[in-house]
């Protein structure tokens, strides 16, 4: 808020009590009366995805006081569009010293940073945004939701699919029952498109000059600076860093089916395809996994596939879609540019999604859907019409000035629930090929296989703590 309001006017999100339509268990809360007419905004990773993040919050009329980011060039770009806001190259110091000033902080680092960085900032009472996946651990995640939810604040994570409308309607379509019991889900990601399956190279670099590279390590075990290996965009990969291909996509890609199907909380995951953990270092280059969910309620038990790196669903299923994909299935198969895809199998009929983000679906086979009528809305729409990325900002915005009533749908209780569960298959990766991990999500242990259970949580390097 600007200096010159006094107070908070607003009571933001709980996961206890409030109206609001239900989201992954957590209510959403109307904000109370007076809203903030003024809001201010430090950004933590200014590069990247985190260049667009900054500016679309810009946007929508928040003042963006502080800059943070590693790479000194990065900041130094990003603050020829801001001149006014502070920079800094460690988030510590800008929290520090700007926690009084600001009411929005935007976490857009690599994965292993994201826990620390929103964690300190909204024990400080900031509304966070903060990039897909929610975090780079499972206890991380749990943590994230926990924290929101004791100090109120409003949060939304940025798999912006969720701001699109098609993405809701199919949720209200697979919830009315017109493809039928869903007892399979299959989705497939073009990922990765940045290295894995390598080790890690010997020697070192000079660490460039405007580089923070303990800042960019962060809570990871530091290792040797190497040119182009890790930093700024091949992290991803590496299991210090990133989450590989399944944490970064499925964030976006099972969005959709997971919020239909309250596709919570497996009972076990398989690693199916898996070359396994590269000397420790690396996700491997592709993989398949299967999880496995219980009866949840009315909802029949669930299998859900996943398959990366150029791994696809069995073709009598790939027969089932629409001519124009198969084509071009194909073609990924004579090494042609890799396909996305969704598709979730019901007893009447599949509904298929082809793309990313669940903004798209089609009704299959489309002879027994001549006559659908689409179910009644049930989840709200967006009303700023933008980009779904520019959309997510402005619902997340609007809610902490307490001026959109719904609230944000990724917000940390929802986020949260889906990074914990996506991130249960990189533990079967770590398993080995064939084995069953047993899951059991409330004590966040696998009940089968010990050796998994060390990579629930990190240990965190000194100074970087949560």
């Amino acid at each position: 808020m600007t200096r010159k309001t006094t107070r908070r006017s607003f009571m933001g999100q709980s996961a206890a009590i409030g109206a609001g339509f239900w989201i992954g268990g957590q209510a959403v809360t109307k904000a109370q009366d007076s809203p903030l007419q003024s809001l201010s905004a430090a950004c933590i990773g200014v590069g990247g995805k985190g260049s667009s993040d900054t500016s679309h919050i810009g946007e929508q009329g928040v003042a963006i006081v502080g800059l943070c980011d590693v790479d000194g060039g990065t900041l130094t770009k990003k603050g020829r569009e801001f001149p006014d806001a502070k920079q800094f190259t460690d988030y510590r110091e800008m929290l520090d010293q700007l926690g009084d000033k600001v009411d929005i902080v935007t976490v857009s680092t690599p994965d292993h940073n994201h826990a620390c960085a929103a964690i300190k900032a909204m024990r400080m009472k900031k509304h966070i945004y903060c990039q897909k996946p929610l975090t780079w651990s499972i206890k991380e995640a749990r943590m994230m939701r926990e924290v929101s939810q004791e100090m109120g604040v409003v949060t939304q994570m940025g798999n912006q699919g969720t701001s699109e409308d098609g993405l809701r309607e199919a949720v209200e379509v697979i919830r009315s029952g017109a493809i039928g019991d869903v007892t399979e889900v299959h989705i497939w990601s073009n990922r990765p498109v940045w290295p894995q399956g390598v080790g890690r190279p010997e020697g070192e670099d000079k660490i460039p000059e405007g580089l923070n590279w303990d800042a960019w390590i962060g809570p990871a075990p530091m290792r040797p600076f190497k040119d182009g290996v890790y930093h700024s965009f091949n992290w991803r990969g590496w299991v210090d860093f990133g989450t590989g291909a399944l944490g970064d996509m499925a964030c976006h890609t099972t969005n959709m089916p997971v919020m239909a199907l309250e596709l919570w909380d497996p009972i076990a995951v398989t690693a199916v395809k898996n070359p396994g953990i590269f000397e420790g270092e690396t996700f491997p280059g592709s993989s398949s996994l299967m999880f496995e969910f219980p009866k949840r309620g009315n909802l029949p038990a669930c299998n859900f596939y996943w398959y990366d790196g150029g791994n696809l669903p069995n073709d009598d299923l790939i027969s089932q879609l629409p001519k124009s994909f198969q084509k071009r299935i194909q073609e990924q198969r004579e090494g042609g540019r890799k396909t996305s895809g969704a598709v979730v199998v019901g007893s009447k009929g599949l509904l298929f999604s082809p793309d990313d983000y669940g903004a798209q679906y089609y009704l299959l086979p489309e002879d027994n859907f001549k006559d659908f009528a689409k179910p009644e809305q049930s989840l709200p729409r967006i009303p700023f019409k933008a980009g779904g990325d520019q959309r997510q900002k402005w619902e997340f915005v609007s809610t902490v000035k307490g001026e959109y009533e719904p609230g944000t749908m990724s917000n940390f209780g929802y986020a949260g629930r889906l990074t914990e569960t996506i991130l249960v298959g990189n533990l079967a990766m770590r398993a080995g090929e064939g084995q069953r991990i047993e899951w059991d999500a409330k004590s966040l242990r696998s009940t089968n296989v010990e050796a998994v259970n060390e990579f629930v949580q990190r240990e965190y390097r000194e100074g970087w703590s949560i």
